[in-house]
């Protein structure tokens, strides 16, 4: 039995210590949280675990064996940092750290005592999202031109990250799974409606390997719930619907077509014309299933050492690097920057 304690019990930790609770592979021995009310809360759901506001007294117990943390980004560096250092596997909730200096730190330090460092990156464990990386690694779509990637809602609105480090960081997350690349570049422009400095809108391009593009579009300023993606390929294709439970995954048989007109026939401003190609569309089956429960089960598959962390700490610092390209993109009026240059 893997005994874990989960620091956080606001929005998100009490879906990772229900996950961890319910497992049957693991235990949540210690809720840490800071805020009373939260901690009662805990107990009376789930009497068997000890709270306290004290990270430390769960750290000090020898037995237990992961840190799951579920705070807010500006304190994830401090606590992960802390877990590492007294031998504890670290998952931690996206984005890894504000910085991709503390990211790579903790990189660094969990390949030293040999631990393993996972981020909650939770739409690489959407069974549909792995049916979509499938289909663009066997080649079904062909060459990939580009990616649209919408994401918005009418709030939560955060104060202490922007739209792109809330919402896009899940995006880029995919983007780069899917692509098994990280962006050479991003240019970007957002606008703070709500609290001055945040923006709470952002669109942004990235440039990756290949001349591929993809478009964000991340938002919680928004009348409408979206998280639609669109794939586009030479020979076919994708739109992946989150919202969708049924069919979240759809490929159109569609491309453009140039054909070349009889030489017989060419004038010098007709010499090719193109076509459009209409085929099926298809809509794949798709296993049921929870993508957090995945990602928690991966997390114990990893520190049994039958699996290597999806998201680990170098994917999630190749994320926080094209976070902050974008963020000084916006600072210099939409500039194109160079990821990781800055």
């Amino acid at each position: 039995m893997i005994r874990v304690a989960v620091i956080g019990a606001g929005h998100w930790g009490p879906n990772l210590i229900n996950n961890f609770s319910t497992s049957g592979r693991s235990e949540v021995r210690y809720v840490v949280d800071v805020d009373a009310d939260r901690c009662a809360a805990v107990r009376e759901r789930f009497p068997s675990v000890k709270t306290s506001s004290d990270l430390g007294v769960a750290l000090e117990d020898d037995e237990l064996d992961a840190v799951v943390i579920a705070t807010p980004t500006q304190t994830h560096f401090e606590l992960a940092h802390q877990a590492l250092l007294a031998g504890k596997h670290v998952l931690v909730e996206k984005p890894l750290t504000d910085s991709s200096q503390t990211s790579l730190q903790l990189c660094q330090l969990a390949e030293k005592v040999g631990k393993v460092l996972m981020v909650g990156h939770v739409f690489l464990y959407n069974n549909a999202a792995q049916r979509v990386k499938r289909s663009i690694e066997e080649g079904e779509l062909g060459r990939i031109y580009y990616l649209s990637m919408v994401r918005t809602n009418l709030g939560p609105i955060r104060v202490d990250v922007d739209a792109a480090w809330d919402l896009a960081a899940h995006d880029i997350s995919l983007a780069n799974f899917w692509l098994d690349s990280s962006p050479l570049s991003a240019a970007a422009s957002g606008g703070g409606f709500i609290n001055s400095g945040i923006a709470d809108v952002v669109f942004a391009t990235l440039r990756y390997p290949g001349d591929i593009l993809v478009n964000l579009h991340a938002s919680w300023l928004n009348p409408r719930k979206a998280r639609e993606i669109t794939v586009v390929g030479d020979q076919k294709m994708l739109t992946f619907d989150d919202t969708s439970a049924e069919t979240p995954v759809r490929i159109y048989d569609k491309q453009v077509l140039a054909e070349q007109t009889h030489p017989e026939f060419v004038d010098s401003f007709s010499s090719f014309r193109m076509s459009v190609k209409e085929g099926k569309m298809e809509e794949p089956s798709i296993a049921k299933g929870e993508p957090l429960r995945n990602e928690c089960e991966h997390f114990l598959d990893c520190i049994e050492g039958n699996a290597i962390p999806v998201s680990g700490g170098m994917e999630a610092l190749s994320v926080v690097r094209v976070l902050e390209a974008i963020s000084k993109s916006m600072a210099t009026q939409g500039r194109e920057v160079r990821v990781g240059s800055q």
